[in-house]
């Protein structure tokens, strides 16, 4: 065990807790609002987190909960997404959220309804549990439900024996949430859990894990924690390439804090995925910083150790040496959206939901578009990572009405959207999110709007410009992978990040600080204009300013400015 110096007030929280139960039974009956700061982070791995309404914070703090759904893969059934519909309704603010981690947000549920809305997700046999918290969370994988060989479909499956694999043995969960009597009483229960994998202090911090395909990293392998890309020969996977340390977060005051994106570690076969992977997580247990938080992700333990120290530290711990590398690696991106084969005579079609919102607003009215869609026909679902929703298994003959469909409720199909538009992300920020300083999801529209018109303007709608943005550092929205990222600094004023790109392998730089909303357009033209004009070949717009460089684009600005 690594000694990083003493442990935070939170590694002490998470050791007495009795294995994430701490007093969470007593304050939810104890007829109060909110619960004690302790019990709130130990709630976050129960999947919620407390928070308050920050529009009407000048009355006094109104405190809501987000509950977060755990969906491995994204996969989601007809019934189990009315059933959230209906959840969202009954016990939330009305609006349904697809995240960027192809799972599902509730908004505005309040501390008495708390136990009814987790037990709701369960009794669609869904669940809540490591959604959120020190621990693995969603697993992410490819959605798309393609079935023409058995690559996506092994995908998916693999993504659920990670999902169970890593899930949180204890049985707080149960007993807090889904176990009828007197709750009250259960915090004095006495509880002989275990937890093989991550002990009584569960991780240092949270655990992304993605699964992708080299042609498609549509799940930004390289921004999580611990990704699998495939290896893919003759239309089998003969394994995974394991990729580690990926991670968005940062605290622009604290400058020992970065994004980054994961490093290339070892090659695994299907068998030896698990294991490895169980390795990997048990180092970052046992190395990873508890003293300081903003220091705890794995990311900080490669940058401290180094990459040998680590790949050795994994051998160690799995009991054997560590396969080289294949030489396969990210090469592409798709976002899944329009009409597609299934390759077993079925379509499928992926639906761009602006920022994940599912609600009615005016002519758009998605809640009831897919209360319609999953009620007339009933299909599977899959979420995606660019907050959009696939519908799987549709039969040709119903294209034509599912399009009228699409169409009656004010809901945009590929050949109406802008690549830009498909490809752009929003985190909520405001009103919900306590570490937002600014808008991101309310505004983000009118900034696409904005973009838009000047990517128009220089004959470049028909270009994937990826757009990410987010009402904090920290990232929810991977903002410092696309082309561009917009990064919440102060009210109304952002970090323009340039140069990522859609396929997620590569870091922005930060181009301009501070950042007004209503400049973030204008700052951007005279750049369109100079990649119109001195691109080569078809490099895109993030490649165009990686090769330009700050200083050069900065340039670009002057003129503009002189002109």
């Amino acid at each position: 065990m690594a000694d990083k110096g003493n442990p935070s007030h939170l590694e002490h929280v998470k050791e007495s807790s009795n294995f994430l139960r701490g007093t969470i039974a007593e304050e939810l009956v104890n007829g109060e609002a909110v619960f004690n700061e302790d019990n709130c982070n130990l709630l976050k791995v129960h999947g919620t987190y407390q928070q308050d309404d920050r529009d009407v914070r000048s009355e006094g703090k109104h405190f809501i909960f987000m509950v977060r759904s755990r969906v491995p893969g994204g996969k989601v059934s007809a019934a189990q997404f009315l059933g959230e519909l209906d959840l969202c309704d009954k016990f939330g603010n009305g609006t349904l959220r697809v995240t960027d981690r192809q799972g599902f947000q509730l908004h505005g549920v309040v501390k008495s309804n708390l136990k009814a809305t987790i037990r709701g997700i369960n009794e669609i046999k869904l669940s809540t549990i490591s959604a959120c918290g020190d621990v693995c969370r969603n697993v992410m994988c490819c959605p798309a439900p393609v079935k023409d060989s058995t690559v996506h479909t092994e995908m998916q499956k693999f993504a659920d024996d990670l999902a169970n694999h890593f899930r949180p043995r204890t049985t707080a969960y149960y007993e807090i949430w889904l176990k009828d009597g007197d709750q009250s009483e259960l915090v004095h229960e006495t509880k002989a859990d275990e937890e093989p994998i991550y002990g009584k202090t569960y991780l240092p911090r949270k655990f992304k894990i993605g699964v992708t395909l080299p042609e498609d990293n549509c799940i930004d392998v390289y921004t999580q924690d611990m990704g699998y890309i495939a290896v893919v020969e003759n239309g089998k996977i003969i394994g995974y390439n394991i990729v580690v340390g990926g991670g968005m977060g940062m605290t622009p005051a604290k400058k020992t804090t970065f994004p980054a994106l994961a490093k290339r570690l070892c090659f695994v076969t299907p068998d030896q995925a698990i294991p490895v992977g169980e390795a990997v997580v048990k180092v970052q247990r046992d190395f990873g910083n508890r003293s300081d938080r903003k220091q705890a992700r794995l990311k900080y333990l490669l940058h401290d150790r180094g990459l040998d120290w680590f790949r050795d530290k994994v051998a160690e711990y799995y009991g054997k040496p560590l396969t080289d590398l294949h030489p396969t690696d990210v090469t592409d991106v798709d976002d899944h959206i329009g009409w597609h084969e299934q390759g077993d005579g079925k379509l499928f079609l992926g639906i761009n939901i602006e920022n994940g919102r599912i609600k009615d607003e005016g002519p758009l009215r998605l809640k009831t578009m897919m209360r319609t869609l999953l009620t007339k026909y009933g299909m599977d679902t899959r979420l995606t990572a660019l907050q959009g929703i696939i519908l799987c298994n549709v039969d040709p003959k119903d294209r034509q009405d599912i399009n009228k469909i699409l169409a009656d409720h004010g809901c945009k199909q590929e050949h109406e959207l802008t690549l830009a538009r498909r490809y752009s992300i929003a985190c909520p920020a405001y009103p919900t999110c306590g570490l937002a300083v600014t808008e991101s999801e309310r505004v983000m529209p009118a900034v696409m709007d904005e973009i838009e018109a000047e990517l128009a303007k220089y004959g470049l709608t028909d270009e994937r410009v990826t757009v990410h943005m987010t009402g904090c550092p920290n990232g929810c929205a991977r903002p410092y992978t696309p082309d561009i990222g917009l990064v919440g600094k102060a009210r109304n004023k952002y970090s323009l990040y340039l140069g990522g790109n859609a396929q997620g392998t590569r870091l922005a730089f930060l181009f301009e600080d501070m950042v007004p909303q209503e400049a973030l357009a204008p700052k951007l033209s005279p750049l369109f204009a100079r990649f119109k004009g001195e691109r080569i070949g078809s490099e895109s717009f993030g490649d165009f300013c990686h090769r330009v460089g700050p200083e050069g684009l900065r340039e670009a600005v002057v003129e503009a400015i002189a002109e």
